[in-house]
């Protein structure tokens, strides 16, 4: 009897992680965008006892880098375990060396892969097959998969393959696009896979393990003599691969239903035209298929599932003898190549046949650019030319080497009864989440199938999201974003001035919006383009207040569920009553562990979600302007502002052609380009009361984003400064000056530390709605523009508040309202930033720091300001090393020459003298600038060649303060033997590691710094082994300056740090506290710095600095900053954070012991500090 089929909803990660989960026993993982949730589906599943295919847990092993986990991978191998890992990117490219050795002995892996792009002329975490191709030397036979189904399906493929073959296997698929697109899919019997195992060939492996029993010698050395021949010998197991693939194929299809086959095609049986591609654009090319041949054209794709070893045989059994053209799209890019991989591949095939088709290459979807049919049928329309183009590219306008197909307008290849929906929400306010449930209710409570897909800015939490659902009664197989939908919701009012929500809604569709307002103010509210849209297409319109709804029921900022009803009661999908039902068992399984108060408000917002009004739709507003223009369109701002970074801003940066990165095209950016965004995301923000000011400035000093600023102004300028500008008089060393705070109110998140750390008897600072506030920003502007920084009236090092009025030359960054890292990196700008050299690490930092188009670093009014690049993850210290030296080597090479003018009769005496004053203090900023800009005028015009060479290089006269930005993934994991390397060398260089005791950036995973107790993701159940003492570590040299600071718990120690630090001629290393989201502060991030004060007084974390300079001077070098902790508040501090108190909901048995473990070991370290200070 045949067994009821069984579906799930789930993504592209799940279904791989599920199979891989199912036939390994070890997994080594480490987490990278958009692969990590495979590995965190395992170490959950480890944690809560799954089986595997043998009856066993999965044994999980987290290492400090990819090319760890290969290591690690190819050890389990050898010992005889069947092992897997999960990668992307660069971290694929990391495994290379191993992936040989793997592949060169023969042993049956499976590496799953979500494919995206490699790092070039910038960093991209979203998806093509760069890094697949990358590996495709290696050994490793190659299996795609074209969408979530098939990620399970061929999972399964490959490691049953793998097992047969001895060849190992990589599985991949598009990263974003299948990786992280919710599908309703059927998942495949374990039974039935277990059977289809060869026993035989899996007990060849085991026999095959080391084994001292048994031992042999393997991984030898091998000369000119036998190498080649060696090489040779493997042949016949690759040549075995493609039979064995098709054989499992076979099995897998007989099992399921589904056809599969090493290539599929898919068309009319007498095309003359086909696409040849691989991963998820072939369900697309199928849609565009069947729309063009119900029209009578002839015309089919064929999906590549195994790419290596590429057949020939299977390739030509499928392909149609009536082709006459044939397009091969690959989603990767080859520099200075004939052509593209898949490309060159078919061609080859192709070389020798008589009358072959013709045969053309494309480059589609680099970076998960989505690729819709309108761009497949542009391919196909092409293949019809009498030249068909070669070598061209879809989905982008290309006007420099003009290779690009014209553009198509869109249309719906939607089945008929699909439902399309689009939601645009604000990062972090529940919106896609939200939406996630609504795709897990609708497929597992009802025959339909669904699928979702998330797009997101590179903003933190804060940024721009829109989520992408389908719903149909026939499977959905359309992997691109919705263009023509049936219904949107804006959940956020201010998006109808900044985006252009209803293009491509179809007529009669529907509309739902966050109002603020009631119907009548909202007619008045909306702008034009949306309002003839409205009347034009008759879209219904339909108006709630979430977030006053969401206010009164205690939900603050999360309008996400209330939200979620309303869909539900407009859009009928499935009965309102089920929606209801099911969205309250969602909230119990969500937040049933936080208490009944939780659950009952998130209750209470489903119920309200029902208050929905409709609008009614004026005709005459058809008349209104059909033109879309976003809310920045008028102002003033640089060209590259206007018609770039304001155009991608308005989510419009697809329609960008090629032209407009000529001169950019290595990826520069230009500085200071976030001060234009004034984003207006925050709901409420600081309203600033003189009278009860203490003028501290303390709030400028904790500000995350740089938005509250003290400024002075002189009687004359307090005279000319508009009336509105608020003011009180300057106190103490600023007495004679009239002293402002002023708050840029469209640049705040809202977070609210600015007011929490105020310490004025009466607070200084009030939280008030953003809308009250609004008049400030035209305050700021002028106050900042015209009245600027006085950072000269007290030196700005001597205190705190003093180095307020410097201007911050890191400013509104993208990073999570309340970041605990974003106010150490705006301070050390403020105190170096005019000649600041920074490498920085990919991770948070570097996201916040540099996502096109922000940029959140500025010059002074001179120009001036930090110098920032991104290398990579794992080799940022040697990559902040290498600008040391350089610049460093160019500067001797100055210092040399000015040397040798001193016997060039042609130099001025005044020249000489200029020089060798300069000579003297040419390490000493301020001094050497000063010189710099007397010399400078000097030698502009000058004919001297010596002088000229010294002028043309007049760029390295300043010096320059060398900082490394990074978070402790990279210091205390991946780039700590870098790290280690670059502190030991004994260069002058700066190293900031901001600690968020976890891979913030990839979502929490457990690093090498995460204590024990914590739970974060590869760490389900709690860390169990002690955080690492990076501090000590480097302390054991005796010549690296070290401290740890949390600038919340004493602001003026990191001062002192940072001042120390840069003044220490050797090599510096400053460990920062900084809270994260990913902690979960039951308090908010608007107690960030509060928490990293408590976290001081209890012990948690300890404050001190050794430095090497004291040893000199007969001191000891170790100071401890911190007062005796107050151990009895350490307990109550780890449990006002969800990455420990979930551990008494999910593992409570464990809590107590592991809770007394972390206070343990926070002793130890303390106790350990105490005795190097005395």
């Amino acid at each position: 009897m045949a067994k009821e089929k069984k579906f799930i909803t789930c993504d592209g990660n799940y279904a791989a992680a599920h199979i891989a989960y199912l036939f390994s026993e070890v997994a080594a993982i480490y987490p990278i965008t958009p692969s990590s949730t495979m590995a965190e589906y395992a170490d959950e599943w480890a944690a809560y006892g799954k089986k595997n295919l043998f009856g066993e847990t999965l044994k999980v092993v987290e290492m400090q880098s990819e090319g760890g986990a290969a290591g690690a991978v190819h050890g389990s191998l050898q010992a005889g375990a069947l092992s897997t890992t999960f990668t992307a990117s660069q971290g694929l490219l990391l495994m290379i060396p191993n992936m040989y050795k793997i592949a060169g002995e023969l042993l049956p892996a499976v590496f799953h892969v979500s494919a995206r792009a490699l790092a070039a002329q910038a960093l991209s975490i979203f998806g093509d097959h760069s890094d697949v191709m990358a590996c495709r030397q290696t050994g490793f036979a190659l299996l795609a998969s074209g969408g979530v189904q098939e990620a399970m399906d061929m999972a399964a493929v490959a490691h049953l393959s793998t097992i047969k073959s001895r060849v190992p296997f990589l599985h991949f698929f598009d990263g974003f696009r299948t990786s992280h697109e919710i599908q309703k899919i059927e998942l495949i019997d374990s039974d039935s896979l277990k059977e289809m195992i060869s026993a035989k060939a899996l007990a060849s492996f085991r026999e095959r393990a080391l084994n001292p029993n048994q031992p042999v010698t393997r991984g030898t050395a091998q000369n000119p003599d036998v190498y080649f021949q060696s090489r040779e010998a493997a042949n016949s197991f690759y040549e075995a691969v493609p039979d064995i693939v098709a054989r499992y194929m076979g099995e897998i299809s007989e099992l399921t239903g589904r056809s599969y086959l090493p290539f599929n095609y898919y068309g009319h049986e007498q095309a003359d035209r086909i696409i040849i591609a691989m991963g998820s654009v072939c369900d697309t090319i199928k849609e565009t298929v069947d729309y063009l041949n119900a029209q009578g054209n002839r015309v089919g794709v064929i999906s590549v599932h195994l790419y290596r070893p590429f057949s020939a045989k299977y390739f030509l059994r499928v392909m149609p003898k009536s082709v006459k053209n044939i397009a091969v799209l690959d989603r990767t890019k080859e520099p200075g190549a004939l052509g593209e991989p898949l490309y060159l591949d078919v061609k080859a095939i192709y070389s020798e046949v008589p009358n072959a088709p013709g045969i053309v290459g494309g480059r589609y979807g680099l970076s998960s650019k989505d690729t819709t049919p309108a761009q497949i049928l542009a391919v196909f329309e092409n293949l019809s030319r009498k030249e068909p183009k070669n070598g061209f590219t879809i989905g982008i306008i290309d006007d420099v080497s003009f290779k690009s197909l014209p553009q198509k307008e869109e249309i719906s290849m939607a089945q008929p009864g699909t439902y399309e929906c689009k939601f645009f929400g604000l990062g972090s306010d529940g919106t896609v989440g939200a939406n996630k449930n609504t795709i897990k209710i609708i497929g597992e409570t009802t025959p339909k199938y669904c699928q979702a897909y998330f797009a997101y800015d590179s903003k933190k939490s804060g940024g721009f999201t829109c989520s992408h659902l389908r719903f149909g009664d026939k499977p959905i197989n359309s992997p691109y974003l919705v263009t023509t939908p049936d219904f949107v919701a804006c959940h956020v009012p201010s998006y109808m001035r900044k985006y252009d929500i209803l293009r491509g809604i179809k007529k009669g569709g529907t509309l739902l919006l966050n109002s603020l307002w009631d119907a009548e103010e909202t007619k008045k509210q909306l702008p034009d383009f949306i309002k003839r849209t409205l009347a034009e297409k008759k879209i219904n319109l339909y108006i709630i207040n979430a977030t006053q709804i969401a206010e009164e029921i205690g939900l603050g900022n999360r309008t996400n569920t209330i939200l979620q009803s309303a869909f539900f009661k407009i859009a009928n999908v499935i009965p309102y009553e089920l929606a209801i039902k099911e969205m309250k068992h969602f909230i119990d399984k969500s937040y049933g562990k936080k208490g009944e108060k939780i659950v009952k408000m998130n209750y209470a917002a489903v119920d309200r979600g029902g208050e929905i009004e409709k609008v009614e739709v004026d005709p005459e507003w058809i008349n209104c302007s059909a033109k879309f223009e976003a809310d920045t369109h008028n102002r003033l701002a640089p060209e590259w502002v206007k018609h770039v970074a304001d155009v991608i801003n308005a989510q419009n940066g697809d329609d960008l052609p090629v032209s407009v990165f000529k001169g950019y095209e290595d990826g520069t950016m230009p500085m200071g380009s976030s001060t234009f965004e004034k984003r207006g995301i925050a709901t409420s923000v600081p309203e600033w009361i003189p009278a009860n000011c203490i003028q501290c400035n303390q709030c400028a000093y904790a500000c995350p984003h740089g938005v509250i600023r003290p400024f002075l102004m002189t009687e004359e300028e307090a005279a000319k400064a508009p009336e509105s500008v608020k003011r009180t008089a300057g106190i103490a060393a600023m007495k004679g000056y009239t002293f402002t705070m002023q708050i840029s109110p469209l640049d705040c998140t809202g977070c609210g530390n600015c007011a929490d750390v105020c310490p004025a008897k009466t607070k200084a600072l009030e939280m008030k709605p953003l809308e009250s506030q609004l008049a400030e920003q035209t305050n700021f502007d002028y106050m900042h523009a015209t009245v600027g920084y006085k950072d000269t009236i007290a030196p700005k090092e001597q205190s705190v508040k003093n180095l307020q009025f410097a201007q911050p030359l890191f400013e509104f960054s993208g990073a999570c309202a309340g970041c605990g890292e974003t106010p150490y990196i705006k301070t050390i700008t403020q105190l170096f930033g005019d000649h600041m050299m920074v490498a920085n690490a990919t991770g948070c930092s570097s996201i916040y720091g540099a996502s096109y188009p922000s940029s959140p670093y500025t010059t002074d009014k001179n120009g001036r300001g930090p110098s920032w690049a991104n290398s990579l993850f794992e080799d940022n210290a040697e990559f902040g090393l290498g600008m040391h030296v350089g610049a460093n080597k160019i500067r001797e090479k100055l210092a040399n020459m000015m040397l040798a003018t001193q016997n060039d009769e042609n130099v001025s005496a005044e020249l000489k003298g200029l020089f060798t004053e300069y000579l003297t203090v040419r390490d000493d900023y301020s001094k050497a600038v000063a010189l710099v800009d007397k010399i400078v005028p000097l030698i502009s015009n000058t004919k001297i060649q010596p002088l000229r060479e010294i002028y043309e290089l007049r760029g390295f006269l300043t010096p320059r303060s060398q900082w490394i930005f990074g978070g402790d993934g990279w210091a205390y994991d991946i780039g700590y033997g870098g790290l280690d390397h670059v502190l030991a060398s004994g260069n002058n260089v700066n190293v900031l590691v901001l600690d968020t005791e976890v891979y913030s950036n990839t979502g929490g995973q457990s690093s090498k710094s995460t204590p024990t107790g914590a739970v974060a993701k590869f760490a389900t159940s709690g860390k169990r082994i002690r955080k690492k003492d990076l501090g000590m570590m480097a302390i054991s040299y005796g010549y690296v300056y070290v401290a740890q600071v949390a600038m919340g718990a004493n602001n003026q120690q990191l001062l002192k740090t940072l001042k120390e630090a840069e003044a220490y001629n050797g090599p510096s290393l400053i460990i920062a506290y900084a809270p994260c989201i990913n902690h979960g502060l039951v308090k908010g991030m608007g107690k960030s710095q509060a928490e990293e004060k408590l976290a001081v007084e209890c012990g948690y974390w300890q404050l001190y600095r050794f430095n090497p300079a004291l040893s000199d001077q007969g001191q000891n070098p170790f100071t401890l900053d911190s007062k005796d902790p107050d151990w009895s508040k350490f307990q109550d501090f780890i449990k006002g954070e969800v990455r420990y108190s979930s551990l008494l909901k999910t593992f409570p048995d464990q809590a107590a012991e592991l809770f007394a473990l972390t206070e343990t070991y926070a002793k130890l370290r303390y106790e350990n500090y105490k005795r190097l200070a005395q």
